[in-house]
């Protein structure tokens, strides 16, 4: 008998912890989604400085959905202006472990689109080259933010190098790859 109770009675252990673990992940999934929207509340009545703390708390705590969240809404309200912060802040979510690699490639990208005003060429490819290097569905943005780079720096063959990488690819988005082309063609073309 105490062959076939013990086992069960792991198996039940077992079974409750994982189903307890799960409620607690759940849990806490709503209960970043309420702080969230909570924040983004306060923020509408002029709570600047905590807003800031807020959302910066909750970029740390390194949700896969409401972090990133928190970063693009500091970043779009310019509640942060010092770029060094901003940039700390991106690294944190690009340094997350399991955080999806879709997820992660729009992150990286993101933080290229960012700093692309004020990074120099070299820096530039440097953030963007774990998406240009991979099979990402964000890599033909990444070549086109590139090749635009390029292109308001007046480094026309590098920006039609970047262009045509574009082209080449297969199942590319329609609009960047029309976008693309009709800048080799109108603006590129000898």
């Amino acid at each position: 008998k105490s062959k076939i109770i013990f086992p069960l009675i792991a198996i039940f252990i077992f079974l409750i912890g994982y189903f307890s673990f799960e409620e607690f992940k759940k849990k806490n999934r709503t209960k970043m989604a309420n702080q969230y929207n909570s924040v983004i509340l306060n923020f509408n009545d002029g709570d600047k400085i905590n807003t800031v703390n807020e959302l910066i708390n909750m970029i740390e705590k390194k949700d896969a959905t409401y972090s990133p969240l928190a970063l693009y809404f500091l970043i779009d309200n310019n509640l942060i202006e010092e770029k060094n912060k901003i940039n700390e802040l991106f690294d944190i979510l690009i340094n997350k472990k399991n955080l999806q690699k879709e997820i992660k490639n729009l992150i990286i990208y993101k933080k290229a689109l960012y700093n692309s005003d004020i990074i120099s060429e070299n820096e530039l490819l440097q953030i963007l080259n774990p998406v240009i290097n991979s099979e990402s569905i964000w890599k033909p943005h990444a070549l086109y933010l590139v090749a635009e780079y390029f292109y308001s720096k007046k480094q026309t063959e590098k920006s039609k190098e970047f262009f045509n990488k574009i082209l080449s690819l297969p199942n590319v988005n329609k609009d960047i790859q029309l976008e693309s082309k009709k800048r080799l063609t109108r603006d590129l073309s000898e």
